[in-house]
């Protein structure tokens, strides 16, 4: 059976860039900064999921 995934990550990280765009135009700059750094590792983790799927 292979490997599979629903692409939650990459949901979690657009709904984690879209909170820190917000943040960020309030004025929210640790927000922001907090979402931005989620968004990047939910990123990291979908590719590194992505390319262990196209492997196996």
């Amino acid at each position: 059976m292979p490997l599979q995934f629903s692409g939650d990550f990459l949901q979690w990280a657009l709904v984690f860039i879209v909170l820190a765009l917000v943040a960020a135009a309030v004025g929210a700059r640790g927000v922001a900064g907090i979402s931005m750094t989620v968004a990047k590792w939910f990123i990291i983790i979908f590719v590194a999921l992505a390319i262990i799927s196209l492997v196996l």
